[in-house]
């Protein structure tokens, strides 16, 4: 409606321009053509003594004074003679009013009467008489303008018409166009709509076009692909998590059961029994730990700083010292500050120590931690130890969420610390990477290049 109204008030605008001027440039030619003719006709007689007779219609010749009136403007001619009386009538009839004859009688050539608009047999004229002088008489030119406004007339019904036209067109069109951009919004709420109250994410999103409806469609396409793809890691971990606390929490209420015993046990089953609860409260809580870190996903409410990663490996390498009583050793290179959440950073550089640390339980050789400037930008950690080291097979999937390597699963650990720093790596823009080392052992570390800051008052 709005389309079609602003159509209709261009329409009437344009229209009402273009048949005022085309009126107005008509009605001025026919007028300016008249006028002519008639200064025409005074000049003439000013200039030449004529009679009524060298007027009237019979020249053969069609060269005579009366076609020099007729020819131009397709006049009306009409003679009179002395006192007004007609000598050679036009066609039609013109009327002979007291003007005319006052003007038929003029002793002075050229002397003019002018009657603006007559009717004639209904239609309208304009008309002139000019007195020939002597008292001679006189003539009588006519133009019939009727014809003219006619013309102006269908001029005007027709400019309507195309305006109604034009209207109708353009109300159809904005029907259309309204249709087809509302009827894709109209789907993208039904499809939302359905969202909501299914709480089905894999519904089919109308994401035709190129306009901006279309940008929003694939803009809510690509949200729920992304919340998809949540929901089913969010339903993942929980599975996940379940499995790996089920084995916890088995032994535990086996050894709680036979804490009701524990009297009837020997010393040394008592002293083992103790430690075996003690090593599973305490893997059980290292595991609800990393589950509540890992399920926070990788965003995170801490600042973003610049954090200088030689420190924190100096830092990590101290706090590892210290709970393990190994040699833990740091080689920096160049400059290794980034933008970053530094705590986020710690934690993964400590995960890899701590697993480092774990797997190499001969103890001999010292935990390496290095720290580089890399050229491509960024900064690449690794920690290498002289452990086990990681076979062929298991170097794509350390990082996986609870991947145990069969020869780690006797080993103490949740799985879930190599996924955390591949998290971690993620949030910095960044690479998890595993090698094994020339001459034994394992080569695990990250890059990053800097975390990115949040948006001023987003969050």
């Amino acid at each position: 409606m709005s389309f079609a109204a602003v159509a209709a008030g261009v329409t009437a605008l344009v229209g009402f321009l273009s048949y005022d001027s085309a009126a107005r440039l008509v009605r001025v030619d026919q007028q300016a053509v008249f006028g002519e003719v008639v200064h025409d006709l005074r000049s003439q007689v000013r200039q030449q003594t004529l009679a009524p007779d060298d007027f009237t219609s019979g020249d053969p010749d069609h060269d005579g004074p009366r076609d020099d009136l007729t020819r131009p403007a397709g006049t009306d001619v009409q003679v009179l003679g002395p006192g007004g009386r007609i000598v050679d009538k036009g066609s039609p009839r013109l009327p002979v009013d007291a003007a005319a004859v006052r003007t038929a009688d003029a002793r002075t050539a050229g002397v003019l009467a002018e009657d603006d608009d007559v009717e004639i047999d209904g239609d309208e004229y304009r008309m002139a008489t000019v007195s020939l002088g002597g008292g001679r008489g006189a003539v009588q030119v006519a133009q019939e303008f009727s014809d003219t406004e006619d013309l102006l007339r269908e001029l005007q019904q027709r400019t309507l018409l195309f305006a109604g036209a034009v209207v109708v067109a353009a109300g159809l069109f904005g029907w259309w166009l309204a249709r087809r951009i509302t009827s894709r919004l109209v789907r993208l709420a039904e499809t939302a709509e359905d969202v909501a109250s299914t709480g089905r994410l894999d519904v089919a999103v109308p994401v035709e076009g190129g306009d901006e409806v279309g940008s929003l469609g694939r803009s809510f396409d690509r949200m729920l692909g992304r919340l998809a793809r949540s929901t089913e890691d969010q339903r993942r971990l929980v599975q996940d998590a379940g499995h790996e606390l089920r084995t916890p929490l088995t032994s535990l209420r086996t050894n709680i059961s036979l804490l009701r015993r524990i009297e009837e046990l020997p010393p040394a089953a008592r002293e083992e029994l103790v430690a075996d609860l003690a090593d599973e409260s305490r893997e059980l809580t290292d595991l609800v730990n990393e589950l509540v870190h890992l399920a926070a996903g990788r965003e995170s409410d801490e600042a973003v700083v610049e954090v200088a990663l030689a420190e924190t490996a100096e830092d990590v390498a101290t706090l590892a010292r210290r709970r393990t009583g190994r040699t833990v050793t740091v080689r920096t290179e160049g400059d290794t500050t980034i933008e970053g959440r530094p705590a986020q950073l710690q934690r993964a550089l400590s995960n890899l120590v701590e697993n480092a640390a774990k797997f190499d339980v001969d103890g001999r050789h010292p935990i390496e931690i290095a720290v580089t400037r890399v050229t491509s930008g960024g900064v690449r950690v690794e920690v290498l130890d002289r452990g086990p080291g990681i076979v062929e097979e298991d170097l794509d999937r350390v990082f996986d969420r609870f991947y145990r390597a069969p020869a780690a699963r006797s080993l103490p650990g949740s799985g879930l610390g190599l996924s955390i720093v591949r998290e971690v790596a993620a949030a910095h823009d960044g690479v998890p990477f595993a090698a094994r080392r020339a001459g034994g052992g394992a080569v695990i570390g990250f890059t990053v290049k800097g975390a990115r800051r949040p948006a001023p008052g987003g969050g």
